[in-house]
């Protein structure tokens, strides 16, 4: 029902110091995917889908939180879970990548590692949506647009592929949240953003990404002027 994209990156800020960013991308013919599968911290990202286990996502975080490496929080979360051959889940944390797809989740379905990001879907047109995702994202991921841009581009790329290929359901969702180790005053507005229910959700996300820059520059401007 879902596919989506997790991604660590380094940079480094204003002041020369070391910082992570990291992102949670996902889309589905579903509404309100946002509420339910992205997960996202100053620790990592985490998607949780297919039968989706929230509990999975949320726990996670906490796993990461605590300091353990992502793929043995999420490996121990899938352990523990009953359900685990119906779900689809993947993250990256500060050094590690974890991807798992059940045997039963619905086909097609499958997953992608990177050497910093992970892509997954299930109930797809394909092999091809992954990884025109991961292509995307690897093009450009060096690129000088903000993670969020990039993680909405990617998931346009993966829609181009075929997507979810459940085209009778009409109402859809797409969501990104974008998270980073740095302190700032004021984090971007255009990092958690949500569409929830929809007929064009990567357009209309990418329209409310373009709109939230705008706003966030146009904050800026007018408090430093004041």
């Amino acid at each position: 029902m879902t596919f989506s994209i997790c991604v660590r990156e380094s940079y480094v800020d204003a002041d020369g110091d070391d910082q992570h960013r990291f992102g949670v991308a996902v889309t589905t013919r579903l509404p309100g995917v946002g509420a339910l599968c992205p997960f996202a911290s100053e620790h990592g990202a985490v998607a949780t889908q297919a039968l989706t286990n929230v509990e999975l996502g949320e726990k996670g975080m906490d796993y990461l939180e605590d300091g353990l490496a992502v793929d043995d929080a999420l490996r121990a979360l899938l352990n523990a879970d009953d359900g685990r051959a119906e779900r689809q889940l993947h993250g990256v944390g500060s050094e590690a990548t974890f991807a798992f797809t059940g045997d039963d989740c619905l086909g097609w379905a499958g997953h992608r590692e990177g050497d910093d990001y992970t892509v997954a879907g299930n109930l797809l047109a394909g092999e091809g949506v992954v990884e025109a995702t991961a292509d995307a994202y690897e093009r450009n991921a060096d690129a000088d647009e903000p993670l969020a841009k990039r993680l909405i581009d990617a998931l346009g790329a993966g829609h181009a592929a075929g997507g979810d290929k459940r085209d009778d359901l009409a109402i859809q969702s797409a969501a990104v949240v974008v998270t980073s180790t740095e302190d700032r005053e004021t984090e971007p507005y255009y990092n958690d953003l949500r569409v929830d229910a929809t007929e064009t959700p990567l357009r209309d996300l990418r329209e409310t990404f373009s709109m939230a820059r705008e706003g966030y520059e146009a904050a800026l401007e007018k408090y430093a002027e004041e």
